[in-house]
Formats: structure tokens, C-alpha cells, sequence
């Protein structure tokens, strides 16, 4: 696909300085994987249109596990369906740092789901925008689009 080839072999891309950096929210990931028609038309583009960096965090692989395990989510195995479906729509996988941990304690109690917290923390953090369909993550002062 079109930004593969503007990669290094670490996964950065290269010569596109000032692109913007989105970090998707877990179901918006999974819908842009599995069934685009639930994204909004907005992210819908945004997603095709390969002219940005994308990333998946390490907390939303883990809560997809988690549901799956549980039975919430019907995925024949989980690690292999998410490595599949980062790479489908060419996004980087964003790890949990220290720094994250400790932004969410600095995030007010608006939103109680652990998962939507370290994402709203990660996405504070790093400076960048969040995509995602959630009411409540959207009233945090964090970037996001839907």
C-alpha cells in the first residue's frame, strides 16, 4: 500500500516532515480493519489517504486479548488477526512508556475505562491527535477526531 514504501525498516517514514501523527482508539481500529463502514466518512478518508503516521497502542492489542479471551470479541487468534490488521491498514505499534503511566494520574475523572485512559495519557503526551467515537473521550483537552 502507498506509505509502505516511504518506510525505513524500523517503521518510520521518511521525508514527510510535519505530518500529522494519529493514535486510534481500540474500536476504531477494529471497525478500519474489519468493517470500515462503521468509521465515520471523516476517518474513513483519513485513513486512505496515507498522508500521515498511524499508530495502535500496545493497550489497545491488550484489550482486544482481554475481550477476546472473554468471549467478547469472536477472533480466531488474536495476536496473529492483530498483527494482520496493523499491517492492513500500515499502522505503527505505539509502546507504553513511563511517561504515559504518568499522565494519566493527570487526567481529570471524566472517563473510568483503564484502556481509554492510558490512550487519552499516550495521545496527551506524544502531542497527537486521537481518533476516536467515544463521547467522553472527546471532553478531555486531548486532539481528536471523529
Amino acid at each position: 500500500m502507498g506509505r509502505a514504501a516511504d518506510r525505513r525498516p524500523g517503521g518510520s517514514v521518511l521525508g514527510r516532515q510535519g505530518v500529522v501523527t494519529y493514535l486510534l482508539d481500540t474500536a476504531p481500529f477494529l471497525w478500519a480493519v474489519a468493517d470500515p463502514g462503521k468509521l465515520s466518512a471523516v476517518v474513513r478518508k483519513l485513513i486512505e489517504s496515507r498522508n500521515h503516521r498511524l499508530f495502535v497502542s500496545v493497550a489497545s492489542l491488550w484489550e482486544v486479548v482481554l475481550k477476546a479471551r472473554k468471549g467478547l470479541l469472536h477472533l480466531e487468534d488474536p495476536p496473529r488477526w492483530l498483527e494482520a490488521g496493523i499491517g492492513s491498514i500500515e499502522a505503527e505499534v505505539l509502546p507504553i512508556k513511563a511517561a504515559h503511566v504518568y499522565a494519566v494520574g493527570q487526567l481529570p475523572a471524566i472517563h473510568k475505562d483503564p484502556f481509554d485512559r492510558v490512550l487519552l495519557a499516550q495521545a496527551a503526551s506524544e502531542g497527537w491527535t486521537l481518533i476516536s467515537n467515544d463521547r467522553l473521550v472527546r471532553r478531555y483537552a486531548v486532539p481528536t477526531v471523529w
